[in-house]
């Protein structure tokens, strides 16, 4: 179980002993993909643990950590649900190790590639998403075969590349602050010729952008790409959110997209 303690310290009614508040779920998987262990946490919807038949999509998340962005996204996720404004969902998160190297791609850009120690690991943590962890979720959990990707700033970068480069991997991709001056704006290049060409499966996107100026320049030129090409294949939405910060964006962009997105029998239009 996914516990951690809450005590009422200054209560009348006060426990004498702090007890286990559990939220979810958590278990690690030896990854030969990524060399190493990761841990998974996981926040099942309301209902699903009363119901032997539920089965729901899945939101997968980088930055899901109990120290990163899970508990503040697994309390969207509950909220939105009970009050009728989101589908369920089962929210799956994924600890970060090293964070830079896994959400983004080469780069020959030098400035980028002092970030960190280690850069251009997304494509081995795609592997694992695809070839490790959602094998394991459909076999502990009963889902449908909808499946979702939320990121915000680096991990938005890692939302936006998986869609240009593996776009069979989730039907939704939610973006927050996407990195996209990685590797000299290469995602914004290449965009054009992927929105113009794509003919698959029915994609979502959306993509929000805080206040930071190189963020809001390198998101609309993305959007412009995306409104250029006319897709039917994927529909998207752009939300310029100006009253935030690179630091705030994340929890009102996430109310935001679930609203719009997973709410039910709802569809998405292009703006």
């Amino acid at each position: 179980m996914l516990c951690y303690l809450l005590g009422y310290p200054h209560s009348a009614h006060a426990q004498t002993q702090a007890v286990p508040l559990c939220i979810g779920q958590t278990f690690t998987i030896a990854s030969k993909a990524l060399g190493e262990t990761r841990r998974i946490n996981v926040y099942l919807p309301a209902g699903y643990a009363e119901s032997a038949n539920m089965r729901v999509p899945v939101l997968y998340m980088p930055d899901g950590g109990l120290a990163e962005d899970f508990l503040h996204v697994a309390g969207l996720v509950q909220v939105s649900v009970g009050n009728g404004t989101m589908r369920p969902f089962l929210l799956v998160g994924i600890e970060n190790t090293e964070r830079r190297r896994d959400m983004t791609g080469p780069t020959t850009n030098e400035k980028d590639k002092k970030i960190a120690p280690r850069v251009g690991g997304s494509a081995a943590f795609r592997r694992f998403i695809h070839t490790e962890l959602m094998p394991e979720i459909k076999r502990r959990y009963r889902t449908t075969e909808e499946t979702a990707v939320v990121g915000e700033s680096l991990a938005g970068l890692f939302v936006v590349e998986t869609l240009l480069l593996e776009p069979d991997l989730f039907n939704t991709y939610l973006a927050f602050d996407p990195s996209l001056w990685w590797n000299n704006r290469q995602l914004v290049q290449q965009a054009p010729t992927f929105l113009n060409t794509y003919k698959g499966a029915p994609k979502t996107l959306f993509i929000a952008s805080s206040n930071e100026p190189e963020i809001v320049t390198d998101a609309g030129a993305f959007v412009q790409a995306l409104r250029a090409a006319n897709n039917r294949a994927i529909q998207w939405h752009y939300e310029s959110m100006p009253q935030e910060t690179h630091g705030t964006i994340y929890h009102p962009a996430a109310l935001m997209a679930f609203r719009r997105v997973f709410k039910p029998s709802s569809t998405t239009t292009n703006r």
